[in-house]
């Protein structure tokens, strides 16, 4: 196969940068031939090892640079290079807002096929740092004592830390005081190869608005050992802390939480609110992780709906319905659908929560429970979706194309599927007006996004 690529295996050769890929990789080209190597940038003159080839594309590594980007920094974390959290801590923040505008519109074109489209600059944060309120961390044992931290690059090996900077602080804390209250007491640490051990990951969700601290042990067996004496410790080491729980997974599996759950101190929900909206947060809602950006998003999404108190409104993929209640505020009514029977319990009470009616919740698939309520007559003035990665479900777009809802919201976390989906809601009568990302997760090469849709009339 290789004999015939411009380039070969452990070749040396000098390259210009010319692009990023999704995940952070610079792109340069050999006779056409894409390879992508971590931490270039572009513009990016360098030395590369060819690491790896494939018939369409290959691996380098930067062994050297000729000339920098202007946009490149240092970044300031010290485990930055072995650490899997963050990919651009290289690059300036200017430099990465450019970066995933750029990344956005390139799928609107090449994936949507809409060139005419209006994309307006990424949101960015004042301060891009320390915005996380949900840490999880997986938990091991190095020379007799507990680590905790991400994992490294391409590997399950844990980098211990002490402080990471797109977390908030208070979850450094929580997480450091945990790890050593455990250490104390002799807990085991859950070892993935063997299936042994007790402690598996230690999460801790703090509510940006109320600062109020929920710390979850999940641990491999259903008995911790000192229980009570780890709980007392935590209650009186870590301030604001109002629920402790612990969940029980089991399982050989690279899933997080299991199934059982049991609140060992407090309540088993903290709250916290963005804008006025209060929300109640247990161990497995989502809810979004950067609270300061959820808020410019759901405004936007809220802007975007044009709202005037006489329309129905259906939220697709509605979670523990935080945009429902927000489009509550200015809708006659909204109707929220949910997959996971729990964020639909949180759904109904947070709704109760802030006393507002209008608003009705169902559990089931978005795709079958849309066309049932349209059988029924329930149809939607506006149609918000804010689905998972994948996008959208063929049925809910083919659903939305026969309501034909006057304005859709479509709220997504990945834009090549946004693209893909903006160009069936297009073939099926809709128009793109505009689209406005929003940067959720900087430093991280990922980007939100908030597209605005109008029926052809």
């Amino acid at each position: 196969m290789s004999a015939t690529l411009p380039v070969q295996k452990n070749d040396y050769i000098d390259v210009v940068f010319e692009d990023l890929t999704h995940d952070g990789a610079g792109v340069a080209k050999v006779d056409g031939y894409p390879l992508f190597v971590p931490n270039g940038l572009p513009g990016e003159k360098a030395k590369i090892k060819v690491v790896k080839v494939n018939k369409n594309y290959g691996y380098g590594r930067l062994m050297e640079l000729y000339e920098q980007s202007p946009e490149r920094v240092d970044a300031p974390c010290p485990i930055y290079k072995q650490c899997g959290g963050c990919q651009l801590q290289y690059l300036s923040y200017r430099g990465q807002l450019k970066a995933k505008e750029k990344q956005v519109r390139d799928v609107m074109t090449r994936i949507g096929k809409l060139d005419n489209i209006k994309i307006h600059p990424v949101l960015g944060m004042e301060d891009p740092w320390h915005y996380r309120n949900k840490s999880q961390v997986p938990v091991g044992e190095r020379e007799g004592g507990l680590v905790a931290g991400f994992y490294q690059k391409r590997s399950h090996d844990i980098i211990d830390m002490e402080t990471c900077l797109i977390q908030q602080s208070k979850n450094d804390e929580v997480i450091q005081k945990v790890k050593k209250i455990c250490e104390k007491y002799g807990i085991a640490a859950y070892d993935e190869i063997r299936h042994k051990g007790v402690l598996r990951h230690i999460m801790a969700r703090c509510g940006y608005a109320t600062g109020e601290v929920m710390v979850v042990l999940v641990t491999r067996t259903d008995d911790l050992p000192f229980r009570k004496k780890i709980v007392a410790d935590i209650v009186a080491q870590i301030e604001g802390v109002k629920s402790v729980i612990q969940n029980v997974n089991d399982r050989k599996t690279n899933v997080i939480l299991g199934e059982k759950t049991r609140v060992l101190w407090g309540r088993d929900v903290i709250y916290d609110s963005i804008g006025d909206i209060k929300f109640a947060i247990s161990s497995k809602s989502f809810y979004q992780v950067n609270p300061e950006q959820t808020k410019v998003l759901y405004e936007k999404a809220l802007e975007y709906a044009e709202l005037t108190g006489t329309e129905t409104v259906i939220d697709a993929y509605c979670g523990i319905g935080t945009i429902s209640l927000f489009l509550a505020q200015k809708a006659k009514k909204v109707y929220g659908v949910e997959i996971v029977p729990d964020a639909i319990e949180d759904a109904r009470r947070n709704a109760d929560l802030n006393g507002i009616t209008n608003v009705e919740f169902a559990v089931g698939k978005a795709e079958e429970v849309i066309p049932a309520w349209y059988e029924e007559g329930i149809t939607a003035d506006v149609l918000v979706v804010d689905p998972p990665r994948k996008g959208c479900d063929e049925t809910l777009l083919e659903t939305i194309i026969a309501m034909k809802p006057r304005k859709v919201v479509y709220v997504s976390c990945n834009p090549a599927t946004l693209a893909r989906d903006l160009r069936i809601l297009e073939d099926g009568g809709y128009r793109t007006l505009e689209v406005q990302p929003v940067d959720m997760f900087p430093h991280t090469t990922h980007v939100e996004c908030v597209a605005k849709l109008e029926l052809n009339l």
